[in-house]
């Protein structure tokens, strides 16, 4: 296996005394001093990480989520050396990228928007029961950038290898981006059951159904908070001529996702705050450990959101005190802290060659606060 973390060493250590059960005298221990120089992976400015490490090595890799013991990552991909299936398949792999990929999906037609739930089972989106081949990939002219929606789309329930695989979510329409609160309680997903895509809630304990948001507009890509009072989410508002061909997009199951903005809410989807108003599409956020801040994925700040440049930033909870946090240069993300708070998955195009690619591959880094 191609691991570039091997080529990240540390070239410097410092002695610091350890004092020896049983004896009067201390020991020297080395410690790994940082070498900023050797973290090829960093770009410069990235002052919140360190010994970035890359676990994926070609095609479309995203989505990549922690479980809630910071054990292993869940991702969906289509890169052709670990999925032969034609579109993308959900995949397990410890953080460290040393013990390989393990298919936990069924194989059979796409699935997205994998998650682990606190009790160390699995859900994701699939819509292998409508069609064992992968959906027609969506056809859209007039230079657009769409998302498809497809209503084959249902949200499954597995064990933490696959096995079990058991309908959680289902029914008519588009039911997708499931993920869990810490607390073990409730999944929130996205679904066009009331026929627009709103967020709703599923209780784990008793199945019951509530739905969160209900104005006009993409409602999606929900996590909860660290201590599972609060949730964020991505939405566009789109009004006039927008709305229009937000609704028209929609009956074709596409959706642009050219401008987006983040809230946030209670979990019963009151107290409805908007965190960001900026330019371009701002999404896949998620809560920083303290919970008072979020991270998210924006193109605002290039070509007043028309770039494809994208960046990870983080921001209040009020929107003040917007910080850059990636540099690349390129794609950076879907960010996820781990629960532990001392490390971030994320997804982008960088490679330790600094050439251009459009691979997305899925990163760990160290955080420093």
């Amino acid at each position: 296996m191609r691991l570039l973390s091997h080529l990240i060493r540390f070239s410097f250590a410092i002695l610091v005394p350890v004092l020896v059960l049983g004896g009067c005298a201390p020991t020297e221990t080395p410690v790994a001093e940082y070498d900023a120089s050797t973290d090829s992976l960093r770009f410069e400015g990235e002052v919140h990480f360190r010994n970035v490490k890359q676990l994926t090595f070609g095609g479309n890799n995203a989505e990549a989520y922690w479980s809630f013991d910071d054990e292993k990552i869940i991702f969906q991909s289509d890169w052709s050396e670990i999925n032969d299936k034609g579109c993308d398949q959900i995949y397990v792999m410890d953080p460290d990228g040393e013990e390989g990929y393990k298919l936990v999906s069924t194989g059979m037609g796409r699935t997205t928007c994998s998650y682990f739930l606190a009790d160390g089972r699995i859900m994701f989106g699939s819509t292998h029961a409508d069609d064992k081949e992968c959906p027609a990939p969506v056809a859209f002219g007039q230079g657009r950038y769409v998302w498809p929606i497809y209503a084959s789309y249902d949200i499954y329930v597995a064990n933490a290898d696959g096995s079990n695989i058991e309908l959680l979510i289902g029914g008519e329409g588009y039911d997708a981006e499931a993920t869990a609160s810490p607390d073990g309680k409730w999944i929130i997903f996205t679904s066009t059951r009331s026929g627009d895509l709103e967020l709703w809630r599923y209780e784990l304990a008793t199945g019951a159904l509530l739905q969160l948001t209900s104005g006009l507009g993409y409602d999606g890509g929900a996590f909860f908070s660290p201590d599972s009072k609060k949730i964020v989410w991505r939405a566009s508002r789109p009004e006039g001529e927008a709305a229009t061909l937000y609704q028209e997009l929609l009956a074709q199951d596409v959706v642009e996702p050219s401008a987006l903005n983040l809230f946030v809410a209670d979990i019963d989807g009151s107290n409805v705050i908007q965190v960001t108003n900026l330019p371009g599409a701002n999404w896949a956020p998620f809560f920083h450990p303290s919970g008072e801040k979020i991270i998210f994925t924006t193109n605002h700040h290039m070509d007043e959101g028309k770039g494809r440049i994208f960046d990870l930033f983080m921001v209040n909870l009020d929107g003040t005190a917007l910080e850059q946090i990636t540099h690349s240069g390129t794609f950076d993300g879907f960010p996820m802290f781990s629960h532990d708070g001392k490390r971030i998955a994320f997804a982008s195009n960088r490679n330790a060659a600094r050439t251009e690619s459009r691979d997305t591959n899925v990163f760990v880094a160290e955080w420093v606060e």
